[in-house]
Order: C-alpha cells, then structure tokens, then sequence
C-alpha cells in the first residue's frame, strides 16, 4: 500500500472513455454481455410498460433493471444471440423506438415532480413534435426541462436547459455559460431552443461535443442577460416514502430485480416516473398508505426508508459487470452501508461515492470520500472526483473498511 502524499494523476489507469451512450438499437457490451438502455417517453412509463420491461429483463437479461443519472431504465447481460429478439419485444410494448433513427434524437430530461398541464410537461411535448426537424447531434446531448419555481436538475448534465430566473419568468440555458436568455412563453422557448441545436451544429459543436465545450458566444439572437434561480437547501428533491403523486422508492445503487420492482407495481399502481437520483415515483398509490416492506420487497431490494444511508452513497456496478473495473464494487457499498451510523440518511458522514474505475459514471460531482478502483484496489479521495489526486493508494477492502469507521487517512 501506498501512503498519503500521492501527487501524481498518472498512477491511475487511464480507462477507455466511450464518445457515446448506449441504447436499445445500438447496445453496449460490457463485462456481463451487452448493455440495452431504454428512455422512458416524459420520463414516465404506464404500469403496463413497467411490467412487460420488467419481464424482457428476466427473458433476455440478467433480471436486473438499473437507473441512470440521465434518468434512463436500463438492461443487463443480455446476449447477441438474445438481442433481436428484445428489440422486437421492446418496440411491440412501446419501450423502444421503431428504428434507430428516432433513438438519435437528444435525450428529453423531466423535473420527476410535473403536473399534467405545468410548464415542464408541456415544453416536453412541444419538443417532441419538433425533435425531427433538428440536426444531428452528438451522442451525450440532452434537455433538461426543469420550469418549476426553483430547478431540481442542477446537477445533472445538459446542453440546454428550460428553467426560471429570479423573477419566475422562463429562461432557456445553454450549458457552460454564466447567464441565460429569456423567452415569452413555451413556444418561443422551443423554438429558441430548436434554433440553438442548429447554432451549435453550425458553430463546430460536433467537434466540440457538448454545448459546455463550444466556446463560440451566443449569437445576437439569443442574447444571455438574466440570471437563473439558483436551488436551496429546502428544494424539494424526491426522498423515499408517501408523496402527493404516490409514493417513492429507491434503488439501492441504482440497481433491483425485475422480481421486486414487480412486486410493488400493485393494481392501484398506474404509472412509474424516473428520476436521477436512482429513485422512482410510483404513481396513484393513496399518499399516506402504510407500506409493508416485507410483503413488498426485502428490504435489500429497495429502499423505502428516507433514512436509509444507501442514499448519500454512490457505486458504479463494478467487477464483473463492467469490464472496465478492476474491483467489485457493490459488495463493498453494501458493507460499508451496513457499518454507517444507524438512521443516517442522505446527510451523515458526506456523500460516499466507490467507482470501479476513474471514470466515474455513478457520479460526476465531488463526494465527501471518493474509493476508486485501480489495478484491483483501491485509491482513496478526499472531498473529490473519481479522477482526482488520491490521498492514499493501493488499498484493500481491509484498509477500506478501516478508514471508514476511524475515518482517519494517515492510519492507512
């Protein structure tokens, strides 16, 4: 083991960074098959759908249904033999798109918490009938419509974002840039929106990549003058339990069995939103019912307990899944979830975060303590991102658990 002091970001390995996210037609193969990803149409699928994805996990898949950060519903292990046969499956149900040209489409992101008739809802269904009309665009792109009184998806990567200012009125954000530009209503916001993806396109944005990356100004058409409403420490983010939709559930580390997600879909159930915070609202449950989580689900399959210190940690599916990682991840997360203080929740100890390599897609941001895995080990980071300067290396789950319940790095 190495000790603190490190100060070389080359002693981690480089992983291989992928310029594209996984679909339903083009799928990804990992370390435990090929990788099927499905977008959810408004970030909501009926029970019926809910159901029939849950069983093409068990037909084609490992069983597994995860959650995204990009609030997407996802499929493991499923074969190359397998895969056709999904896909058929996918697009009969209405969980796919009919051809691969309508999947390329950039990537509609949902504040979980609208209302039928809101202004988040409807952008969304404004867009929807313009997407094809716009250019191509690169893979990772994506909206977020986030037009309640204060935003819900700060944290979550967008090129272009539908949001308030201070004031209330409707913003329209082009992501890396210090002010936003205001628009008069919903139409105007998509049509500015529409004529941005074309800027962008137009501009050299396919080189670039994202919006963030473009560094030409904005153009005299959409000129940035107003300041955005910044998010509060009392911004409603959706936490497990009763709520004036339903009710919502977490999954731990973003990953559960078709068999449990099955299991809560009861017949008062009418529809499931997705989230990015590995959470999802269940739709028409009374909102103050008693849930018996032992006829629902173990409770390791879900978490329905806002207290439940799974949620303040993030974990990357890890060895053998990805085959990027080097180190198995989710036994380790559940260990040291076991060994946090009981009834922490989201606010104890700081934000945990074990990634199985430097890149991190279980989260982008800093955590309070950061273990990423290299060369089937572990480096330690403080107050950081996966890729960051680790404070110590080569460390064994051993020394892992060591550190977290003494929490004292120069004992490593």
């Amino acid at each position: 083991m190495k000790e603190q002091g490190v100060k070389e970001k080359s002693l981690r390995a480089s992983p291989r960074v992928r310029g594209w996210c996984p679909g339903a037609w083009r799928p990804m193969a990992t370390g435990d098959g090929l990788l099927v990803r499905v977008r959810p149409p408004l970030g909501r699928l009926p029970r019926a759908r809910m159901l029939s994805l849950c069983e093409a996990a068990e037909n084609w898949g490992s069983g597994l249904i995860e959650l995204t950060r990009r609030a997407n519903l996802q499929l493991r292990g499923v074969t190359e033999a397998g895969w056709p046969d999904l896909m058929a499956f996918l697009v009969e149900h209405g969980l796919a798109a009919p051809d691969a040209e309508g999947e390329r489409r950039p990537a509609l992101l949902l504040a979980p918490d609208w209302r039928d008739g809101d202004a988040t809802v409807e952008a969304a269904r404004l867009l929807e009938r313009r997407l094809a009309d716009w250019p191509a665009l690169p893979d990772k792109w994506g909206l977020a419509l986030d037009a309640g009184p204060a935003p819900v998806l700060a944290d979550v990567p967008a090129d272009l974002r539908l949001e308030r200012s201070i004031e209330g009125g409707l913003l329209v954000r082009a992501d890396g840039r210090d002010l936003a530009t205001p628009v008069a209503d919903l139409e105007a916001a998509v049509e500015l929106m529409t004529r941005l993806a074309h800027w962008f396109v137009d501009t050299g944005g396919l080189a670039a990549g994202r919006m963030r990356r473009l560094t030409a100004p904005l153009p005299g058409w959409a000129a940035a003058t107003a300041a955005w409403a910044e998010s509060s420490d009392d911004t409603p983010i959706l936490t497990p339990g009763p709520h004036p939709h339903g009710r919502v559930v977490g999954l731990p580390f973003g990953r559960a069995s078709a068999s449990a997600l099955r299991a809560v879909l009861r017949d008062d159930i009418t529809g499931v939103r997705v989230t990015p915070w590995r959470r999802l609202l269940l739709e028409g449950e009374p909102a103050n019912p008693t849930l018996n989580t032992q006829e629902s689900a173990p409770d390791e399959d879900l978490i329905h307990d806002a207290r439940d210190p799974r949620l303040a940690m993030d974990a990357c599916p890890g060895a053998p899944y990805c085959a990027q990682a080097s180190v198995a991840t989710q036994g380790l997360a559940q260990a040291l979830a076991e060994r946090r203080r009981e009834g922490s929740g989201e606010s104890a100890a700081g934000r945990l975060h074990i990634s199985g390599c430097a890149k991190g897609c279980a989260r982008s941001g800093p955590a309070a303590v950061c273990l990423t895995g290299r060369d089937g080990r572990y480096d330690l980071i403080l107050n950081g991102c996966a890729d960051d300067v680790p404070v110590a290396t080569g460390l064994g789950e051993s020394d892992v658990i060591e550190y977290w319940e003494t929490r004292d790095a120069s004992r490593l």
